[in-house]
């Protein structure tokens, strides 16, 4: 039976997708957008809300792993409708329920493009959630870095810095930025309530 992204162990992600940043490529912009169309044209925009390309491939001029971070935002009691995951299937996605942690409720993410025989694909990721789920900061985060280059650089910096250092494994990598990007998400705080004063 063939293998599917739900049947790989950490251990498998870590060893058959090591972390690899590229130089920014421009043309990611179009493939987000043809994607998004596809998703929206399967899905329909009473259920598809709002699309956004996030992730450091939406960050011109910084170095990123090659993959399309797309969120999107649906009602809240869809979230984890089954014939909604199932249109995602037919278009070729796998699906997966992130779990809560912290102060992030659960959510659903989907993958597609991740092949097994080493062949080069264009890798999606989705997050799926309602715009109550804090998990849409990163598109204030996005924004922030798009305004700030010098803070962009030092994110590039830091992503470079934690690759080297794990290149096969993805949670301690994914971990190593999340302070970089709270302070980045309390400097936007802080400036938006100062301009409110």
């Amino acid at each position: 039976m063939k293998k599917t992204l739900n049947d790989l162990t950490k251990d498998d992600w870590n060893t058959l997708f090591p972390i690899e940043l590229v130089d920014h490529n421009p043309e990611w912009k179009n493939i987000y957008k043809e994607e998004k169309e596809r998703i929206v044209e399967k899905i329909g925009t009473e259920v598809i809300l709002r699309i956004e390309h996030f992730g450091s491939s939406s960050i011109p001029g910084i170095k990123s792993k090659p993959y399309i971070d797309l969120m999107i935002e649906i009602p809240k009691q869809l979230l984890f409708d089954e014939n909604l995951i199932e249109k995602f299937t037919e278009l070729g996605y796998s699906h997966f329920v992130v779990p809560a942690r912290e102060n992030i409720e659960a959510y659903s993410s989907f993958g597609k493009g991740y092949n097994f025989e080493g062949k080069k694909e264009q890798i999606f990721h989705i997050h799926m959630c309602p715009k109550e789920n804090v998990m849409w900061k990163q598109i204030d985060f996005r924004d922030y870095l798009n305004r700030n280059k010098e803070r962009a650089m030092e994110y590039e910096n830091l992503k470079l810095e934690l690759a080297s250092k794990y290149k096969n494994d993805r949670s301690a990598y994914v971990l190593g930025k999340t302070e970089f990007i709270n302070e980045t998400l309390a400097l936007l705080k802080e400036k938006s309530t100062h301009n409110n004063r």
